[in-house]
């Protein structure tokens, strides 16, 4: 069925541009710099550009990122606006302050385009959960729901997506001063790994840690299981995605898919996009579903 308006977003959706083109969804590039060259996040359109990436970080260079300006929101709406009215899901506003660029060029669009409509949101997501909200809106759009009805939903639903992750990887979240140096350094020898969540704004809240992969596995799908609608009957989809560790991310699918019998199609496993991965580094494992509201900082999960 063809749709009455178009959906965008933007690539930290960490899901393949293939998916976008396939789905229908116009993409807003973000990029990252290394000694003074911006690299544009992939969306797996390159083999090369992960491993460029990582290879980066190994060597010690750490990637710099920024929002996206204003200038870039309004050049990629006015092309949109060209061919019809406009929904466009946001990056959330816990990861970045882009959103407020994309309200204000939108403002400054409705004037040329009175006739059109373009309605932005602020996911309160991130990475593939961020994706996770925008396949169920493109859901909704191909069933033939209007422009209203779909952002009715992504607003009242944006907060049931829960992002639980956890990480074997500590000195970068040191760096980005989520953990003193002392308790990565100890936590890296003890193989702790810290467990994660984003919060009701999408603020990414360390709740919990464990020693070792295979506790950090159970301790995720057992959070899984208090929160996912229906419980362990819960029968949505489920994304998952990781920062170059593919086979920490195999081992939690298998976990969930054991733990979730119901779950909708096949678990996806999706690469983190250079932006997400320029903040966690490598080694972070994140399972996306969705369930209750999400709990504010510092309440119980």
């Amino acid at each position: 069925m063809e749709s009455s308006f178009l959906l965008s977003c933007e690539s930290t959706i960490d899901l393949p541009y293939s998916y976008a083109n396939e789905r229908n969804l116009p993409v807003l590039f973000y990029s990252y710099q290394v000694d003074g060259v911006d690299y544009e996040d992939d969306m797996d359109r390159d083999p090369e550009a992960l491993p460029k990436f990582y290879g980066f970080l190994a060597e010690g260079k750490l990637p710099t990122t920024a929002q996206l300006n204003e200038f870039q929101y309004e050049t990629f709406f006015d092309n949109l606006l060209q061919q019809g009215d406009v929904l466009h899901i946001a990056f959330g506003s816990g990861m970045t302050a882009s959103v407020q660029n994309a309200m204000l060029a939108a403002e400054a669009l409705r004037e040329k385009y009175p006739e059109r409509r373009l309605v932005v949101i602020d996911s309160l997501c991130s990475s593939s959960g961020y994706g996770l909200l925008v396949d169920g809106a493109a859901d909704l759009r191909d069933a033939g729901k209007s422009l209203d009805e779909v952002a009715d939903w992504v607003l009242a639903h944006r907060q049931n997506v829960h992002h639980q992750f956890y990480s074997t990887e500590l000195k970068f979240y040191r760096r980005s001063g989520r953990m003193s140096g002392a308790a990565a350094a100890i936590g890296t020898v003890l193989g702790i790994c810290p467990i994660m969540r984003l919060d009701d704004k999408g603020r990414i809240i360390a709740y919990d840690k464990v020693r070792g992969k295979k506790n950090a596995v159970a301790r995720t799908v057992e959070t899984m299981k208090r929160h996912a609608e229906g419980g362990e009957a819960y029968s949505g989809k489920v994304f998952i995605c990781h920062s170059n560790c593919p086979a920490d991310a195999e081992a939690t699918k298998e976990a969930v898919a054991a733990a979730f019998p119901h779950i909708d199609g096949e678990i996806r496993i999706c690469n983190i996009g250079t932006i997400v991965a320029s903040h966690s580094g490598p080694g972070t494992v994140a399972v996306f579903f969705f369930g209750d509201a999400r709990a504010p900082e510092g309440q119980p999960v």
